[in-house]
């Protein structure tokens, strides 16, 4: 077992971030950066299928019904991978936040994101305060 796989699992199974243990923990970080790599080769492996795919699907459709709907798949295939290929900077970046060692910290107010929204989101760079705070005033320039 690497070592990275042993701080994340023990004998009583896998390892989970709790509040009763300090907070980004030399454990806590190295469970964000194992689930955050391997989101990322999830993601990798996704998008080299696609390219297979879109390769594959070249032919030429003599219908222009069949056309259209395989042109539109293949857009909105296309859309979603640069959906996560802008995930992919966002993990990233949250792999360089845990090796300079501010990952889990607001980049607003500095205090700690909290382990549960880590969870949810571990590329969070804000608590859930300052992403409210974000958001309403996003809303209230976007009304103007």
């Amino acid at each position: 077992m690497n070592a990275l796989a042993s701080v994340v699992s023990d004998e009583t199974g896998p390892y989970r971030p709790s509040d009763d243990e300090p907070f980004m923990s030399e454990r806590q970080l190295a469970y964000f950066k194992k689930k955050l790599l391997d989101w990322k080769d999830d993601i990798l492996r996704e998008s080299k299928g696609t390219v297979v795919n879109l390769k594959a699907e070249t032919e030429n459709h003599p219908d222009l019904v069949d056309r259209a709907s395989s042109e539109s798949d293949r857009a909105l295939e296309l859309r979603t991978r640069d959906r996560q290929r802008k995930l992919i900077s966002k993990i990233d970046d949250a792999l360089r936040r845990i090796e300079d060692g501010s990952y889990g910290y607001c980049e607003d107010t500095g205090e700690p994101i909290g382990l549960g929204r880590l969870e949810a989101r571990p590329t969070a760079t804000l608590s859930v305060e300052a992403q409210e705070r974000h958001e309403r005033r996003e809303r209230v320039h976007r009304d103007d």
